[in-house]
């Protein structure tokens, strides 16, 4: 019998994880033996009118990607158990869209539908180190998910730490490198800003990276617990000297440090700013970075993304 394969979701990490589970198995596996794909989708989107959804859609079918059409908000823990437990492995690929509790209802119904593998939506940083408190318990809801899966013995599970996806720290909503003529600093093209202070360091992988290698753990390796992978490992220095030599000229960019304290000020007045929460764990430097060497696609042989790289290959982002 063939190796059944459901993930939940297809938007930004989703997609790249199918489309390299389809690849690789083509790659390695007989086509008598390969695994059979299946994406969960809300049925707004399997039957959405958009022209750019279809083609996404017809994209999968072609790869033998079939769907599954739910509503994971509106589904019970035992309703998405019925839907999961004809599969050996499951892939959470939805995010934090679904709102609190979701991905611990997630967990629930792999565990009550025993899978024989659970990929939990934990594609970020390392929880354990950061724990259930930081800014305000922003990550209270996946230390608990790391607790349920531990607590039981009959579905295996593999938690892929991934950092922060590498575009990420362009977004002009985190601050990190921004347009400075939209904060109108006269003279200045570009905006680098450190985080709790230029040695901080920050680990960061690309989508795309992070599916070739979830597929690898999934149809070659199966490994157990937690893993990393680091497209690149960089300090908020090395990332402003990046920015100033891709731009071209020093007097163009600025440099600035959020400190702490000033972090966690911003943070004081607006205490439900999830974005805001976000800088503050950055900040504070703990559970964000981790050494490459030590990285799954490393172990792997998988190449991938540095900063460098991807900013060349996506000249758009510093086209300010």
């Amino acid at each position: 019998m063939s190796h059944s394969i459901l993930v939940l979701g297809a938007g930004e990490l989703g997609l790249p994880i199918l489309h390299s589970l389809a690849n690789l198995s083509s790659t390695i596996i007989p086509p008598s033996s390969r695994p059979t794909l299946t994406v969960l989708l809300r049925p707004s989107t399997i039957n959405s009118p958009s022209a750019s959804k279809a083609l996404e859609l017809s994209s999968l079918r072609a790869l033998g990607i079939t769907f599954m059409a739910a509503d994971i908000s509106a589904s019970t823990a035992a309703e998405l158990a019925s839907r999961f437990k004809t599969y050996d492995t499951v892939i959470s690929c939805t995010g934090f869209s679904g709102g609190p509790g979701t991905q611990l209802k997630l967990a629930q119904a792999a565990l009550e539908a025993e899978v024989k593998h659970y990929y939990p939506w934990q594609f970020g940083v390392d929880y354990d180190i950061i724990g259930p408190d930081a800014a305000g318990g922003l990550f209270r809801e996946q230390c608990e998910v790391r607790q349920l899966l531990r607590a039981q013995q009959k579905t295996k599970w593999t938690i892929v730490s991934t950092g922060m996806f590498t575009s990420f720290l362009f977004e002009p909503f985190f601050g990190v490198v921004v347009d400075a003529t939209a904060a109108e600093r006269k003279g200045k093209k570009v905006i680098v800003r450190a985080l709790g202070g230029w040695g901080n360091r920050v680990t960061v992988t690309t989508p795309e990276d992070i599916g070739k290698i979830v597929a690898a753990l999934v149809l070659r390796d199966q490994k157990t617990g937690v893993v990393f992978t680091a497209g690149d490992t960089i300090s908020y220095e090395q990332l402003a000297d990046l920015v100033e030599r891709l731009v071209g000229k020093e007097e163009i960019v600025q440099r600035e440090v959020w400190d702490l304290e000033y972090l966690r000020g911003e943070l004081g007045k607006d205490p439900e700013d999830a974005i805001k929460k976000y800088r503050v764990v950055f900040a504070e430097g703990k559970g964000v970075s981790w050494t490459q060497a030590s990285a799954a696609n490393v172990q792997l042989g998988i190449e991938t993304t540095d900063v460098e790289r991807f900013l060349l290959s996506r000249k758009d982002v510093l086209s300010f």
